[in-house]
């Protein structure tokens, strides 16, 4: 990125940080203004409540700060509803495969995450791909808990197939809880005896409601974002406070793994949730399938989303992954 266009977005990110609420058990001048604009965007509120005005808030900081980071240049957007569920397919305006899609599972803890918020990985996996991207706002916790948001993943996928794209055609991606979608999704097709996609490509998932993964402790002091706190607080939320969070319905990390596609899962050594991405791996593996797993050293959860070379990086291992696959 030429460094006036980094010193112009920097200068934004300032602009957003300034807007937000102080940052809880931070000095936010020991931060640079990238970590400072993630930081702020999760703790504009109390990330541990999820009050209607708390959420409102957390919801619209991170449409905000979608705003800011979305690539913009070569890409288009196009707003559909499909039998009530909000949709957006995110294409390129040159040339591209029209013969494939990616259909995209944005994260935010199940309890946030709107189609502008998702339009940031959603470019960018247009871009890294050439496919178009199809990208859905599934319904929300806790006002919609579990198993709501299974139901329209499955009604995107339905489209889809509607749309007269088969199974092999697709490529299913998801970030976080929409990693954790992304796999249910496919466990719930299987669970069917339906076809499986073509791939799917994770970043940081969600696996392990249990949160049994040594990185919960290890990390707990590196992660700029996430917290036990925050993990117990949305996955009340989604399931409930009394659930069996070892089921694999809520933790895919424990389900019968065989007969899924091809999984690329990348993960930033910095984060909580590693342990869920490398166990997931293994299982994988140990099933039967193909894992491939890219840890990014000092990177944070959903690294991917920033405009910085680490996450181009990524991207375009991504990119490469679905390309070996079709």
């Amino acid at each position: 990125m030429p460094r006036r266009k980094q010193s112009d977005l920097a200068q934004r990110l300032e602009t957003v940080i300034k807007t937000l609420i102080p940052q809880r058990d931070t000095n936010a001048e020991d931060l640079g203004p990238m970590m400072r604009a993630i930081k702020a965007v999760h703790s504009a509120t109390d990330h541990t409540s999820t009050t209607p005005e708390d959420l409102e808030r957390q919801r619209a900081a991170q449409e905000l700060f979608a705003k800011l980071v979305t690539p913009s240049l070569g890409i288009r957007s196009d707003a559909l509803n499909i039998h009530g569920l909000p949709a957006e397919w995110i294409s390129l305006e040159h040339g591209h495969d029209r013969r494939h899609a990616v259909l995209y599972c944005h994260g935010g803890g199940y309890t946030c995450g709107q189609l502008g918020y998702a339009r940031i990985l959603a470019s960018k996996l247009a871009l890294c791909t050439g496919y178009d991207v199809l990208s859905f706002e599934y319904r929300l916790a806790p006002d919609h808990p579990y198993p709501a948001q299974i139901e329209d993943a499955l009604t995107a996928w339905d489209y889809l197939m509607y749309m007269g794209y088969g199974a092999r055609d697709i490529i299913v991606a998801g970030d976080s809880a929409g990693g954790n979608l992304a796999l249910e999704l496919c466990l719930k097709l299987k669970e069917q005896g339906r076809a499986q996609p073509r791939g799917l490509v994770l970043f940081s998932p969600w696996t392990d409601m249990t949160a049994s993964g040594k990185s919960y402790r290890t990390c707990r002091a590196l992660d700029p974002m996430l917290t036990m706190e925050y993990i117990a607080a949305v996955r009340a939320a989604y399931t409930g406070p009394d659930a069996d969070w070892s089921q694999p319905c809520y933790s895919p990390l424990f389900a019968d793994l065989r007969g899924l596609p091809p999984t690329l899962i990348q993960v930033g050594t910095n984060e909580i949730l590693r342990s869920d991405s490398e166990r997931l791996a293994e299982a994988l593996q140990k099933s039967g399938g193909y894992a491939a797993l890219e840890v990014y050293e000092e990177c944070w959860h959903v690294f991917q989303q920033m405009p910085i070379h680490r996450a181009a990086e990524a991207m375009e291992a991504a990119g490469r992954f679905v390309q070996r696959l079709m």
